[in-house]
């Protein structure tokens, strides 16, 4: 753990806000945290907490709530936590302030694929980057973490994962405090479609749970999902290593049982009957795995990859298919062995 550090960040959501109060506050850095909108800017500076998307945390001293880019440019670190089809506009604008000469360090701590080009966010960070004419040095942050356990310095683990090693590093010595341990990783690939495929699964599990089914079911959804996430990391280059690990298994257990998962929400609305335009109207938050039920099906489908769960949940969200039949067909699929991926 290195002493304290600059750091901007990029996004004044729900884990933005999270991980920005937690670098200021047990990490002891100087944290300005960038919200697009002005008003909400203003307020996080006036009332030290963000009422609307992580209430009941207050905002330390050292973290500075803003409206303007430009304020980050003196950043030992930027990490980039916006919603992913939000990511690449967000870094673009950001870029454009970024001087010349000097390697921009981004972090990112969104979880998500581009549905429109099905590119990972460090996908998005290197055209970006070229597009800029900017050295962009990549890193990104995963794991088990809810914003507002995050917050609230409750003791947590992750993963920072980068191509270099060096990097990573850096990354991991800086951000590690007492309350949160963090390990490094070289598997960007597996990292990422961890992180974006887990929030299906927890589609999937929270609409388990609404339609009142057991245990027993939950679990076997849990281990045949991460099955599915493994096949779709290993077919992109992922390290299979990876999906036993905090970015992997670590994340998809809590996203699936934590009563404060946004995609689980999502899944128990499905169940309850809801549609996609009553459960995404009724809030402001992002359940990523709605978006990015599309993107890793149609990864997926490149490499010839079976998600059959992925699959049925794209059904029911986007094709109003009962989720009964869909637990129906996934029950009575071909058999075959279990070690089989």
């Amino acid at each position: 753990m290195n002493g304290p550090r600059r750091i901007g960040v990029l996004g004044a959501g729900s884990f933005g806000t999270a991980v920005a109060a937690h670098l200021a506050g047990a990490g002891g850095h100087r944290v300005r945290l960038w919200a697009r909108n002005e008003e909400l800017a203003r307020r996080l500076a006036c009332e030290r907490e963000n009422v609307e998307y992580l209430p009941g945390v207050k905002l330390h001293e050292r973290l500075e709530p803003t409206c303007e880019m430009e304020s980050l440019l003196d950043s030992d670190f930027v990490l980039v936590v916006v919603p992913s089809h939000g990511f690449r506009a967000v870094l673009r604008q950001f870029l454009r302030f970024w001087p010349e000469g000097r390697p921009v360090p981004v972090i990112s701590g969104t979880k998500g694929i581009e549905t429109e080009t099905l590119a990972r966010m460090s996908h998005v960070a290197f055209e970006e980057g070229t597009a800029a004419d900017r050295e962009v040095r990549f890193a990104v942050f995963s794991g088990p973490t809810f914003a507002a356990e995050l917050a609230r310095n409750v003791p947590s683990a992750a993963v920072i994962a980068s191509e270099d090693a060096d990097f990573a590093t850096q990354v991991r010595e800086s951000f590690a405090t007492p309350q949160l341990r963090l390990y490094s990783s070289s598997d960007v690939v597996g990292v990422e479609i961890g992180g974006t495929t887990k929030n299906v699964i927890a589609i999937a599990a929270g609409t388990l749970s609404g339609l009142g089914l057991g245990h027993n079911t939950l679990a076997a959804l849990i281990t045949r999902g991460l099955h599915e996430i493994t096949r779709l990391g290993i077919a992109y280059g992922g390290q299979p290593r990876t999906f036993a690990g905090l970015a992997g298994l670590g994340d998809l257990v809590l996203t699936c049982t934590g009563a404060l998962s946004r995609n689980r929400r999502t899944g128990m609305d499905l169940a309850a009957g809801k549609t996609l335009a009553e459960i995404t109207g009724g809030t402001s938050m992002v359940a990523e795995g709605i978006r990015n039920s599309v993107a890793a099906s149609r990864l997926a489908a490149l490499r010839g990859v079976e998600m059959p769960i992925t699959q049925q949940m794209v059904a029911v969200m986007y094709e109003g298919k009962d989720p009964r039949r869909a637990v129906e067909e996934l029950m009575t699929r071909e058999l075959k062995s279990e070690t089989e991926l």
